[in-house]
């Protein structure tokens, strides 16, 4: 059995976290903390065995809290859960001391399980995650695995170029702009333009609104 610390500014997550380890399992929670201050608070009045943070909590954000913890109370063991699977994210929660990464669209049975594990001074990751995470917790970037003329695709796809307009920018064969758009797509993981897109944007790669649509 563990005591937990629950560090979520969404109250429906936060109750519903709260409500399953209450309800169905054996551990014991002993603070809710809906800001990252407020969590710091927290830990130094009740030293848990687990804290659960997530990473966008007002006052001070949950990579900072994860930082000060494990610097102020190496005891304590802590999981991000979060709603964000990207590969920088995980490595930056992991090098500021988290030892486990949960995502929240993961069943919640899983919870009871990552804490158990990292209780137990075990590591916990989200299986759609945990397969590209190395010993030192960071995570492989598939976007790194492109070639230069993928990355130049990739770019262009995205910016909705037809592989028409793509070979006449590269100076490529119709030919020679599928094989790369298929290479860059089964790399990461993509099925489809939409996907591709939705890649782009989370990456930064092209803005969220178009060139001629204002900035507000």
């Amino acid at each position: 059995m563990a005591t937990i610390i629950i560090a979520e500014d969404h109250p429906f997550v936060r109750e519903g976290i709260r409500s399953y380890l209450t309800s169905s399992t054996h551990h014991t929670v002993v603070a809710e903390c809906s800001t990252g201050l407020a969590a710091i608070a927290a830990v130094n009045e009740h030293r848990p065995d687990v804290l659960l943070v997530d990473l966008r909590l007002p006052e001070m954000d949950g990579l900072e809290v994860i930082r000060r913890v494990k610097e102020e109370h190496p005891l304590v063991r802590m999981i991000v859960v979060s709603m964000h699977a990207g590969s920088a994210y995980v490595t930056r929660a992991v090098r500021n001391g988290a030892h486990g990464y949960l995502l929240k669209n993961s069943d919640i049975n899983e919870l009871s399980e990552a804490i158990e594990v990292v209780h137990q001074g075990g590591s916990w990751f989200s299986s759609s995650i945990a397969a590209s995470v190395n010993a030192n917790g960071e995570v492989s970037d598939p976007y790194d695995e492109l070639t230069p003329r993928e990355r130049e695709v990739l770019q262009l796809v995205a910016e909705g170029k037809t592989a028409s307009d793509i070979k006449e920018i590269l100076f490529i064969s119709a030919r020679t702009v599928e094989k790369h758009r298929s290479n860059l797509m089964k790399k990461l993981g993509l099925h489809s333009q939409s996907a591709v897109i939705r890649y782009a944007l989370q990456r930064g790669l092209i803005p969220l609104i178009g060139p001629t649509g204002g900035d507000s």
